[in-house]
Parts: structure tokens; sequence; C-alpha cells
């Protein structure tokens, strides 16, 4: 079975691609190895998959939609797991024309190449963050997500909402995946456990927004890999072919727990300096996840404690 993976030298992507190959999945990966954050790192990531005999690279931008048709009609590809787009909150502020490139003009490519070329499921990355400051936990996909608080959300809602009006109009089979706080080996710099973990090695104070009031639904990328791979063969047959999912944990803990958790596993206390919260920051995330969980038996297993340990032993040996 071949399946086109976007976003293939990144975190989740590389993760997936990794365990598909594994399975003796055919993996085309697509990257364009941005400078977002460090490119060693998706180097590193894609020297991994590339030992697979299975596995093809393309290194290119998605905006240009002609060569991505191109590597959809080489391969006979059916299957596309969409995960490449422009990440991250504060960002966003900053850069808000990267966004509108990347998250909304490639997925109308990728939307668009999945209508003329019938793809038979396309699966895309949303995020937690298109629940916006709502106070109703733990949040199930059918709370009102039209009131996002960073561009960021709002970019994700958008494709939410063009997948479905693809999904009724042209019998396009979507999905979505919600993603709550992704962590594990081979991680984002950007994320509070890589960040935290450097700092207080490098003797660096840490930066805690919201004073490290916020609280977060952490999910290991190994439950956020097989909750994703549990839906791929099954789309959902009823019109509109559309879904949306939850992918986390399912409980959610405190910034200020998930750091200690980390000292210990250091054995190293970390200095901090605290802020008010970032424009666009959600200060709670905590998945309902009994949807995807009845559909397809997704059932995280991953805690924290082990997560952690996982993490911080990959980087230890990743930068010795």
């Amino acid at each position: 079975m071949k399946i086109l993976v976007t976003g293939c030298a990144g975190f989740i992507g590389f993760h997936l691609s990794y365990y598909l190959l594994k399975k003796n999945y055919e993996i085309i990966g697509i990257d364009n190895l941005n400078t977002f954050y460090d490119v060693d790192l998706k180097k590193s990531r894609l020297k991994i998959i590339k030992n697979f005999r299975k596995f093809h690279f393309y290194k290119y931008d998605l905006i240009n939609k002609s060569k991505l048709d191109k590597t959809i009609e080489k391969y006979n590809i059916k299957y596309i797991i969409h995960l490449a787009a422009q990440a991250g909150v504060r960002y966003s502020l900053k850069n808000p024309k990267t966004y509108f490139k990347n998250n909304l003009e490639v997925f109308f490519n990728i939307i668009e190449s999945s209508r003329e070329k019938k793809i038979k499921h396309l699966i895309f990355a949303s995020t937690s963050s298109v629940y916006g400051e709502s106070t109703k936990f733990p949040s199930n996909e059918f709370d009102n997500t039209n009131n996002p608080i960073s561009l960021y959300a709002a970019t994700k809602k958008s494709n939410e909402i063009l997948a479905y009006a693809y999904s009724s109009t042209y019998n396009l089979p979507c999905t979505a995946l919600r993603f709550f706080t992704v962590y594990g080996p081979f991680g984002r710099p950007d994320m509070a456990l890589f960040k935290f973990t450097k700092n207080i090695l490098e003797n660096k104070k840490i930066e805690l927004y919201n004073h490290g009031n916020h609280s977060r639904d952490f999910t290991y990328i190994d439950d956020i890999v097989e909750g994703i791979v549990s839906v791929i063969k099954s789309p959902k047959k009823s019109k509109p072919s559309f879904n949306i999912f939850n992918l986390g944990k399912g409980n959610s803990k405190k910034l200020k727990d998930y750091l200690n958790t980390i000292e210990k596993k250091l054995n190293k206390k970390a200095k901090f300096k605290k802020l008010p919260i970032q424009v666009g920051d959600i200060k709670k995330s905590h998945s309902d996840i009994s949807l995807i969980s009845d559909y397809s038996n997704y059932n995280p297993k991953i805690e924290i404690e082990q997560g952690i340990s996982e993490f911080i032993d990959w980087y230890l040996n990743y930068y010795k």
C-alpha cells in the first residue's frame, strides 16, 4: 500500500513514516525542509527513514501544485496524510503571511489534487487550538470552535471547513485530526519539553507564560501515530464522508507538574522567569477521546513520566 506523507521530515511526519515503513508500507514523503527550526534536526530524521527501501523522498514546496500532481500520478497514490504546515501559535503573531501561504494555499492544493486524482482518503492535521478559550472540559468534537484566538487556529479551522465542503460536494473522504500537545523524541525545538530540557541543562531561565498556570493534554508521539494509523483504511462511509477526531491522551496536566517531572528526570532544578499569558495562548486543553476510541479502538497508553524520560534519554544522546 502506497501512502503520501507531507511534512515527512517534521516531528509527527517522521515518526509516522518510520512506523509505516516498518510495517512494510511504501511511503512517498514530501518536505521543503524550511528553516522554521533547526534543519539539521530534520535532516537527521530523514537520514533514518531514508534507510528503508520503500521510502521515496521529494524536496519541494507544496505551493507548487504541478509537482504535487506529478508525484501523485507517478506512484498512483490513493491515500494522503497531510502533516506539512506552518506550526506554532506565537510565531503567527509576527509572521501571519507564512500561515496564509502554508496553511491555506497549500491546503487548497492538497485537497484539490485529492479531488482530481480521486484519492480514497485524505487525512490531515488540525489542532486542539481550534477550541479557543472554551471553559467546557473535556473538549469534544461537537463543541463550538467558531472563535479561534490565534491565526494558526483560524487556518486549521478553515482547513476543516474546506474539507467538509469538498466531502459534501465531491464525495471526497476526509478526516481531520485535532492533535493535543504532542511530545517525544525528535520533538520540535520550539515546544515546551525541548526548551525546558535545554535551558535546565544549560543553567538558563525558563520562560513560564501565564506564570506557569497552563494545563495541557500532553500526548506522546507513539500514541499519536497509532491514532493516525487506526483511521487510514476506514474513512467514513456515509455521506458526507467527513470525520473530525480529537487525538490526545484524554487528561490534562498542569505545566508546573510537567516541569517538575523534567526536573526529577534531570535531577536538576529549573530557574524560571514568570511572564503574563501570551496573546493567542489558550489556558487549558483537555481532550474527550471517546469518539475516536469508539470508531477505531484508539487507546493512548504512555504516561508523561515515561514519555518525558524517553525524550530526555534521546536528547542527551543526540546532543552529547
